[in-house]
């Protein structure tokens, strides 16, 4: 099983293919591809497999499952 913990686009770069976003995911930062959601833009939350965008959540979704996870002890820090 995997637990997909939501990640917020802190800013987006390249183009087409190429298009990437550093992406904050309780408190680290990571490169990740929007070749599959092109659509993805800076302050949206998304969900990644194996370095790839796969999904956009909706923020209010995301903020209540960051906090989860916070109240669980599955994460220190909120994003």
């Amino acid at each position: 099983m995997c637990l997909a913990i939501p990640g917020e686009i802190l800013y987006v770069f390249g183009d087409g293919l190429e298009k990437m976003a550093k992406v904050r995911f309780a408190g680290i930062s990571k490169n990740i591809s929007l070749a599959y959601l092109p659509e993805a833009n800076l302050g949206d939350y998304i969900v990644v497999h194996a370095g790839v965008a796969i999904s956009l959540l909706d923020p209010i979704e995301a903020k209540e499952t960051l906090k989860d996870l916070q109240i669980i002890g599955q994460i220190d820090e909120i994003c």
